[in-house]
């Protein structure tokens, strides 16, 4: 393994102990062979036709990480996380010893990339080619890193049994946390079909469609007019297929009355007009803005370059969850408020804000604000504000080089514990009760010493999400 991704791996934050499991269609998984302990990986984390198999220590990296997708007939595809490439018997021979390689997935109609499961061993399964009847296998029962993954005849050695472990990364589940979770929940067009999009014409007539709908953006998809916000209706699940789905020149809008919305795994980015520096104020070009909307999860984005607010929730737009989300390069950042009423609920956690001016965000009579574990990085302006009759819980966050890092107006209320603030300047002032999120839902913290390597590895889009 390259030097490079070795330190990467490292770096990587696990959730919990890797556990094993029985595989099932869906699943994203390490695969350990018990022999060595180690896990079937990709060298140098290649996205490349034709990158072979080796064993290497377990990291949780996304290289390490197979989906396993159903081809019928107990017969499955095991496609890498990180390439988005199926494990193959190269050119399907049946030799014994042939090193296993990553190709372009067949959409399971080539043989040399179906393998069946069998189990053997103690919660462990023989990976088994279809096309070939031999058995994935650690070469020469090694113990080694680096040691190459090969087909063989299936026997009951240790090198042959592979444990699918659960974890080692993060896994995502596909409804939210946080108050988007409560008063019903949040399930987006999760009742509707699945749609796959790669141009604006049909995002479009789908994402503003009146039945439900479950949205893959597979691809970069341009907005025309420059600037416009596709109107989004109620039931509607907008995902990136893994890192491929770019919304540019243009975002999203959500009406008042729209609901059960989710905006997830999406790169959405570059509407800024040179004649409007530096207040970005003449264009009401927003990456994604809510007026009066009602349970939406904005999820794994990266939102960035835009003529105005990244996110403005506006007016008694309520039940919010914003997580794992880059929010970048930008003056106004995130908006909240443009109303009078003390209504609306929001969780906003794990996102990372870097290069950005104001609004980080600036939160104007929210009734309950939750934000933990967010990451601010050289923010010049300000960052988290509680403004008006706002009640706001900060809690395990990370500021580096953060002009005002949490502060409050007189009416505002304000609870931080748990923070950490490096190279900051200006105000750090709490005061009030304000609220106990764990009253309305449950959550775990990460430690705040954690979440920049914990946001630099696992927020914006993700591989394993939209596939």
């Amino acid at each position: 393994m390259l030097t490079s991704l070795a330190v990467l791996a490292s770096l990587a934050v696990s959730a919990a102990p890797a556990q094993a499991a029985v595989p099932v269609a869906g699943g994203v998984y390490q695969l350990k062979v018990t022999k060595s302990g180690k896990c079937l990986d990709v060298v140098n984390g290649s996205l490349d036709n034709g990158a072979q198999m080796q064993q290497w220590g377990c990291s949780g990296s996304a290289w390490q990480r197979f989906t396993v997708v159903s081809a019928g007939s107990g017969l499955y595809t095991l496609r890498n996380v990180n390439s988005g490439r199926c494990l193959d018997v190269p050119n399907g021979a049946a030799t014994s010893g042939l090193r296993l390689q990553q190709w372009g997935c067949g959409d399971g109609l080539k043989a040399n990339q179906l393998w069946r499961f069998t189990a053997s061993g103690s919660g462990t399964y023989q990976v088994i080619s279809n096309a070939t009847g031999l058995c994935m296998s650690d070469e020469g029962a090694s113990t080694a890193d680096g040691a190459a993954i090969i087909q063989e005849t299936c026997t009951a050695n240790t090198n042959k049994q592979w444990a699918f472990e659960t974890s080692g990364g993060r896994t995502w589940p596909s409804t939210p946390d946080g108050f988007a979770s409560t008063g019903g929940g949040t399930t987006g067009g999760a009742a509707g079909a699945t749609v796959t999009v790669n141009n604006y014409a049909d995002l479009v007539r789908y994402a503003t469609a009146s039945a439900p709908y479950v949205i893959r953006v597979n691809g970069a998809i341009t907005v025309s007019p420059y600037g416009t916000e596709i109107r989004v209706a109620s039931n509607k699940t907008i995902v990136g297929v893994g890192t491929s789905g770019h919304i540019v020149n243009g975002g999203f809008f959500l009406g008042a009355g729209v609901s059960n919305v989710i905006i997830r795994n999406l790169t959405i980015r570059d509407t800024r007009m040179a004649d409007d520096d530096p207040g970005d104020d003449a264009y009401d070009y927003d990456g994604i803005q809510m007026d009066t909307a009602h349970h939406i999860w904005i999820d794994h984005n990266h939102i960035a370059r835009m003529n105005d607010g990244l996110i403005d929730s506006r007016k008694d737009t309520s039940y919010l969850t914003v997580s794992w989300n880059i929010l970048a390069e930008n003056n106004k950042t995130f908006g909240i408020g443009w109303t009078e009423n003390v209504t609306s609920r929001m969780t906003i956690h794990h996102n990372w804000t870097r290069n950005t001016n104001s609004r980080n965000p600036s939160t104007d009579n929210v009734a309950y604000a939750h934000l933990y574990n967010n990451y601010l990085q050289n923010v010049s302006g300000y960052g988290n504000y509680a403004r008006g009759a706002s009640k706001m819980v900060i809690e395990n966050s990370y500021y580096e080089n953060v002009k005002d890092p949490y502060y409050r107006d007189d009416a505002a209320q304000l609870r931080q514990s748990g923070s950490i603030c490096v190279s900051c300047s200006g105000q750090q002032e709490t005061g009030g009760s304000a609220f106990t999120p764990g009253s309305f839902y449950s959550y775990t913290l990460d430690p705040a010493a954690d979440v920049p390597s914990l946001l630099r590895t696992y927020a914006g889009p993700q591989a394993d999400i939209g596939l």
